[in-house]
Formats: structure tokens, sequence, C-alpha cells
């Protein structure tokens, strides 16, 4: 979208941020009942900014403006094309705005700027404007019923959903979710990470700049057992849509449970696979989408290819491919647009990643801890695939190399996990390629390239990656929606029909 800047100048824009203080519920910032939350620089450990945060006193009170604003329409029963005018002047605005949404993305999160800017950034303006054209352009139904009825298939929107989103990250996941849940008329009561606060507030507020009506969108400062688990068990919220951890999301379906059987949409956790099978050719490109699936974003990345599945005449070259790529891989201040790594996302996060490389078994080709904050791109050879290290989601810039000898064996480990996430083939021979692709069992599945498809395809996993629905794709729209039957009667008292 734009040309990068230089670290002195992301540095002139970091030092003249204005930065919210307080959650920002019913049309304005307001100061919560829950204490003071530091948001901390993951690179530094400097404070950025101490923020007032919200308690479960906050979640019922926003719950109920969300409610008051759906129930009235001034949202859910504006006109389709109205919604979508107001959405798209929010992704111009966000356009507007986006060098001080991606330094302040980077500040908040450890995220290389160079990420936020080129990537995070556009895709969130992306989304929200893809979101937007959908609005009047998704269709109800009829059934076939005969001529003695008619029977109208409607959407409707859910009412008040709940957001609950993760630090990886902050402002792309919240426009996953929030662009469908505006889109279909809902309202939101949103919980962004405690650790990554900022731009949701911020686009909170350029949401009431484009004209989202006061209540429709609520954004919550605070942790967990603060604010996530007040939101879950709220009677007054009828929809929850959660990424993050898979432990994480099992609390929500309790949740669920515990209060008003509540809709859920978990997107949770994944240990994907890279398979290079023995046909697989160009090792040069292989290496340069394996390196980019473990280490991107320091490899804090639910879809993460976090286990390399080698055939055994390909793991020498191709490892050494790998570490030839890694060269231009620089990890350090997430400000400096040379640097591919940023920092870790805070000292919990990096002693959990520390402990997993220290306990593994396998034969360290490469990685380092810097100051406690960052690791470099870190490889194990010669791990087993039920190894904790090739079984667990580890969140951080580790991978695991696995050697087999034929794809059936390749493919078999490809499974022998709790997760389904998403999953690389990379073979030259596409029957080859779409066979093994149909037996992976993950929600997304690339071939010869990694990735998550794009905004037109469903975004979401199988097993204990996922459950009930789909980001991305006009299928995102349909979690915050419920469906309606219509039955109207046509026959007259005689049985005959109705001329």
């Amino acid at each position: 979208m734009s040309d990068l800047l230089t670290r002195e100048e992301y540095g002139a824009i970091s030092d003249n941020l204005t930065l919210p203080r307080c959650s920002f519920v019913d049309g304005s910032f307001r100061k919560g009942n829950g204490g003071v939350l530091p948001t901390i620089n993951p690179a530094t450990g400097e404070i950025i900014a101490e923020l007032s945060a919200a308690d479960a006193s906050d979640v019922d009170y926003s719950a109920q403006k969300a409610r008051e604003a759906f129930d009235d329409g001034r949202w859910s029963k504006l006109h389709p094309a109205s919604r979508k005018e107001v959405l798209i002047k929010l992704a111009k605005l966000i356009k507007r705005n986006r060098r001080e949404l991606a330094v302040m993305e980077s500040l908040d999160s450890g995220k290389p700027i160079a990420d936020c800017e080129q990537i995070d950034i556009p895709e969130t303006i992306n989304t929200i404007k893809w979101h937007a054209e959908a609005i009047d352009k998704l269709y109800d139904k009829t059934a076939p019923v005969g001529d003695d009825a008619m029977s109208l298939i409607v959407r409707e929107p859910v009412g008040v959903v709940g957001l609950v989103l993760p630090w990886n990250f902050p402002l792309l996941m919240l426009a996953w979710k929030l662009a469908p849940a505006l889109a279909a008329g809902n309202s939101l009561v949103i919980k962004p990470a405690e650790q990554t606060s900022l731009t949701a507030l911020r686009l909170a507020e350029l949401a009431m700049e484009a004209g989202v009506p006061a209540g429709v969108i609520n954004v919550l400062v605070g942790d967990g057992p603060s604010v996530g688990q007040p939101i879950g068990l709220s009677n007054k919220i009828d929809m929850i849509g959660f990424t993050g951890s898979t432990d994480t999301g099992r609390r929500f379906l309790r949740y669920s449970a515990d209060s008003n059987l509540k809709n859920i949409s978990l997107e949770c956790g994944g240990k994907n696979p890279a398979i290079v099978l023995e046909d697989a050719d160009q090792l040069d490109i292989v290496a340069e989408h394996i390196v980019s699936a473990a280490f991107w974003n320091m490899g804090e990345n639910c879809s993460a290819g976090s286990r390399l599945i080698v055939h055994k005449s390909h793991k020498e070259e191709l490892l050494s491919r790998v570490e030839a790529h890694l060269r231009d891989w620089r990890t350090g201040d997430p400000l400096d647009p040379a640097n591919a790594l940023g920092a870790l996302i805070d000292s919990e996060h990096f002693g959990k990643v520390s402990s997993a490389i220290d306990s593994a078994t396998g034969k360290r080709l490469c990685g380092e801890k810097i100051d406690g904050k960052f690791i470099t791109p870190t490889i194990f050879d010669g791990v087993k695939p039920d190894e904790k290290l090739a079984q667990e989601e580890v969140f951080g810039p580790v991978l695991a190399v696995v050697e087999v000898s034929s794809t059936d064996e390749a493919l078999a480990v490809a499974n022998m996990t709790d997760y389904g996430l998403a999953a690389s083939i990379f073979s030259a021979n596409i029957k080859t390629a779409l066979r093994a692709s149909r037996a992976v069992r993950a929600g997304t599945v690339t071939v010869n390239c990694f990735g998550e498809g794009d905004i037109t395809t469903p975004f979401g996993g199988f097993k204990q990656s996922g459950f009930w629905g789909r980001d991305n794709s006009l299928q995102a729209h349909d979690q915050y929606c419920e469906t309606k039957t219509i039955w109207i009667d046509l026959s007259d008292r005689d049985g005959d029909h109705i001329a």
C-alpha cells in the first residue's frame, strides 16, 4: 500500500502518538472499574500507557448498551446500503490513519513494522471493504413447498455479539470478526487481548467518526477473569466469536452451558505440517515457503507451519536451503523496517517458548535467545513424531523437522496431532498433491506454497483447532446470523388454490 519509512521516521510517529487510556463504551471513552492495566512495549519492556481496566460491572453495562442499540434498530434495522456506506467510510478512515495504526500496533505487540504496514493494515482495510460490499449482495431464499404455501427462509442478525481476540494480529483478527458481524447488523462487545488493546480502541473511535451509532461497538480493556469470563457468562450476549488458545476456547463452551446457551464460534490453535513429498521439486522455492510458514510473525501464528515433514531424500538439501534463506530474516527492533522478526509478546510467553526449546530432544541447527525478549529462528532436526515439540503448539519461531520414508508415512504423521487448522503439501505431481490434500485433516491445505487462502475462502479448523464457524468468505456472515422460516398459507378453506 505504501513505501516503508526509515527507523527514524517511525520513531517520530511513535513519539507523537496520542494513545487511548480507557475502554470505549456507548460512543465515548469511559473509565472502567477494574483498576489500572499497564500496556508494555514487548521490545523494550517500557510502559507505553496505563489503561483504566474494566470489570464485570462494565461488561454488564456495555452489554446493556449494546442490547439497547440492537433493539431500537439504530444499526440492525438500518438499510443495508446505508450500513455498507458506513463501513466503506470506516475502511477509508483506517487507510487515512494507517501509519499511526501501524506504529501503534508494532509498539503494542512487538510485530515488525514492515508486516504492520504491508500486511496487517492493508488486509484489515480489505476485509472491512469486502464484507461491506457483501451486505447488499446476500439474498434470502424460498423453499420448494408447492402452490398451497410460501416459505421464506430469511437471515437475521444474532443480536449482541461478544468478540474475544488474540494478541498476535490485534487489528486484523478484529476486522475478521467485526466486519461480518457489523455487516449482518449486530451490536458488539469486544475484548481485545489485555496485551494489545490500543488499536481496537482507536478503531472504535474511527468507527464512530464513520457513522457507526453509539452503543453498536463497545471495546473493553481487561484480562480474562475480569472481562473475558463475564462476557462468556453474560445472559445479555447472544453469541461469542473467539480466536485464541484451545484451552481458553474450552472455557467459552463451558460459559455458554452455564449461562444462556449462547452460540460459540472458536478459532483455536494449530500444529500445522509442511509436507515435502519425494517428488517435490524446486527446493529453493520450497525452502522459502518453509521459512515464511515457520517464522513469519515470530511464529506467533495459529497457522504457522511449525512441523516440517520431509522425505529423507530431500532433507539435507532442503535444510541447507532453509538456513540460507534465514540469512535475510533479521531479528531486532520492531520499528526498524530492516527486521523481519520482532519481539515475543511478553516475558511470560518468552518463558513458555524458551521452555519448549530447552526441553526439545532433537538436534538444534540454529537459534538463540536475546535479552529475554527476542528469539531468533530456531530449528530442531531429528524430532520424533510423538515428541512434545511435534505435538504441542509452541507459538514461537521454532521449527520441528520430522523425517519420513514415504507419502503414506508423511500423511500419517501429519494427522498425528489433536489439531487440524492448516497444512501445506509440496509435490510436483498435481494428482499426488490433490490426493494428499484430501487425506490431511485440516481446514486449509495449500499446495506448493504456504498461506491461508484469502478473504474469499473460509478459514477455520478441524478437530481441536476450531468449533462451528469460519472466518473470511461469505461463510463468515453465517455465524453472525440466525435463520428464520416464515411459512405463509396460500390455500383457501376448501383446499382450492387462491387465484
